[in-house]
């Protein structure tokens, strides 16, 4: 007979996700062990083998659930500015703005997904590579709609980029309780991205 789920399994497991991605942050993956992570838990390893069958198990649960994560957020962003009648420049702003929320209560988890996804088995790797070529061509397919005249099939890519660059790498640097929160950023971003493909002069 399979036993029964205890209530508060998931709950438990989203917690062993918290810790371990703040682990594997902080001495990186390959040098943490299940019995650093079950220290870190708090718990036996014995205990931690009843939620995760591996170390592998766990890196793979993390980032596909974090990647999930991302796209329901573009979905959530693309369904949220239909109802409010936002345009599309609007809409890739709002893109920013909650991509950027995300980032600031996930730095380990985004941190994973940067340096950890070449562990993975090839094919849970490829889900997760899968899944992180659909949120950039989202976001190519709405920087596209929100500045059609400036962004073209030879530039795309390399505009798309470079948001992700202005973004994806505050972890390394906007911290906190800092002079600039991640809200005040994000619209230094979009104010950045809309003066230079509203106004500027892209070069051709």
């Amino acid at each position: 007979m399979a036993r029964t789920r205890a209530p508060d399994h998931e709950s438990q497991r989203d917690q062993i996700l918290e810790l371990a991605a703040a682990k594997f942050a902080q001495t990186s993956y390959p040098s943490t062990s299940m019995a650093d992570l079950a220290a870190a838990s708090g718990t036996s390893k014995a205990r931690l083998y009843h939620y995760y069958e591996s170390k592998e198990a766990i890196l793979f649960d993390l980032l596909d659930r974090y990647t999930k994560r991302l796209m329901l957020i573009i979905a959530e962003v693309e369904g949220a500015s239909q109802r409010r009648g936002l345009t599309e420049r609007e809409t890739f702003a709002e893109l920013i703005r909650e991509f950027l929320s995300e980032y600031e209560t996930s730095h380990s988890r985004h941190v994973a997904l940067l340096n950890d996804v070449k562990y993975l088995v090839e094919s849970q790797r490829e889900i997760v590579l899968n899944r992180q070529r659909d949120v950039v061509a989202a976001f190519a397919r709405q920087l596209e709609r929100a500045y059609p005249d400036r962004v073209s099939r030879d530039n795309q890519t390399a505009l798309t980029m470079m948001v992700f660059g202005m973004i994806n790498w505050t972890f390394t640097w906007l911290k906190p309780g800092g002079k600039m929160g991640y809200r005040e950023f994000a619209e230094q971003v979009v104010a950045m991205v809309d003066h230079g493909l509203a106004n500027g002069t892209l070069p051709s």
